[in-house]
């Protein structure tokens, strides 16, 4: 089922290379085609990053190239800084240029990527102690909110930390990664989206939501984010507790799916045949379960406990919310979610879903891992 799953995913990005032309796809807008852009979206390195995991699987040029390009157009972007005022330049360099450092070991591709965590690391707020997610510093509505996907974005920094020698990189991160687990976090393993702090003490205020069903509930890819993220905190700074958190993480989202195995878009919602799904969401928990599975020993019966939920999970997908036998379909996976709370593509086609769907099969099939981490780390 992986090969072909995989075989799915290459001959839809083959066709979309012709199809965006040198654009780069977001969300979709009801129908089976992408909506473009010019590289200015914070999803744009996900396209880059499917590129690469194609060209990787494959060794077919025609992704090589068109993965190159890409990261020739991230560089344009950091030399203009064109929407650059955010956290989720993880998100965007990690899978673009360091994957070009990681799979040719290109010099140039490493420099921007340094460049690119220099550019995250303007978002340190030394009163507050933690990475502003939007908005310019002092902002009065953003100046003191972290958002749970920043967790992503993290490992970008601890890269850095080892890329340069410098630890200040990985020592802010790491302050914002415990900072994340103490305040989004909650005792039952559910996840607050976001949480504020007072711009001047630091002092914790509320936690909320940007994107889920209300303040207090659970929205799913965000819980998936930390799911990742958290297991992404251990394997570079090797805390226990940051594995033991992606681990309650997961066990919380496994123990909330409906029936099919695929999360709506959050945990709390009512649940009628209205209520949108966010196969995203299942695609990002995926390949964090498989992430936590590679780091731990055959002898631990989590291992293969994790590696089935995700094996479940993916298998879910593929069978149920797949583009396979769509001729026309520009995505791999159907029903993912933007923004159901902002009325922006709630039951779409997304690049980031899109993007962890074809990371966790490589995982499953190939053990090629993504591009948060140097291979053999």
């Amino acid at each position: 089922m992986w090969k072909q799953a995989i075989e799915d995913a290459l001959r839809i990005t083959e066709a979309n290379i012709g199809k965006f032309k040198g654009k780069f796809p977001h969300v979709s807008d009801g129908g089976t085609n992408y909506v473009l852009n010019d590289n200015n979206e914070w999803t744009d390195g996900f396209w880059s990053g499917i590129l690469w995991l194609a060209y990787e699987y494959s060794k077919k040029e025609i992704f090589h190239e068109a993965a190159v390009k890409t990261v020739d157009s991230f560089n344009s972007r950091m030399e203009n800084r064109v929407g650059l005022e955010h956290h989720d330049i993880g998100f965007l360099y990690s899978l673009s240029s360091k994957a070009q450092w990681i799979i040719e070991g290109d010099e140039q591709a490493k420099a921007l990527t340094v460049k690119a965590a220099d550019v995250l690391l303007e978002r340190w707020r030394e009163k507050s102690q933690l990475l502003q997610a939007w908005g310019p510093k002092d902002d009065p509505d953003n100046g003191g909110r972290i958002i749970i996907d920043c967790l992503l974005n993290l490992p970008l920094l601890y890269w850095a930390a080892e890329a340069t020698g410098d630890s200040r990189y990985r020592e802010l991160a790491a302050i914002h990664a415990h900072k994340s687990r103490r305040f989004l976090v909650r005792g039952d393993d559910s996840s607050y989206h976001t949480f504020y702090f007072d711009q001047e003490t630091g002092d914790s205020l509320r936690g909320g939501t940007h994107q889920g069903f209300r303040d207090g509930s659970t929205w799913t890819r965000g819980q998936a984010w930390g799911i990742y993220g958290f297991a992404l905190s251990y394997r570079y700074l090797k805390q226990p507790e940051l594995l033991e958190t992606a681990k309650r993480m997961s066990r919380y989202f496994l123990e909330h799916l409906p029936e099919d195995g695929v999360a709506y878009w959050d945990f709390d919602v009512p649940q009628t045949p209205e209520s949108k799904r966010d196969s995203s969401a299942s695609a990002i928990a995926a390949a964090g379960m498989l992430e936590i599975a590679d780091m731990l020993l055959d002898s631990d019966p989590d291992k293969d406990f994790f590696r089935k939920a995700a094996a479940d999970a993916v298998s879910a997908l593929y069978e149920l919310y797949s583009t396979r036998g769509e001729a026309e379909a520009e995505g791999f996976l159907k029903h993912g979610s933007y923004s159901v709370r902002g009325g922006a593509s709630p039951d779409d086609y997304t690049i980031w879903g899109d993007y962890y769907y074809l990371e966790a099969l490589m995982r499953l099939e190939r053990q090629i891992p993504g591009y948060w981490y140097e291979r053999g780390r």
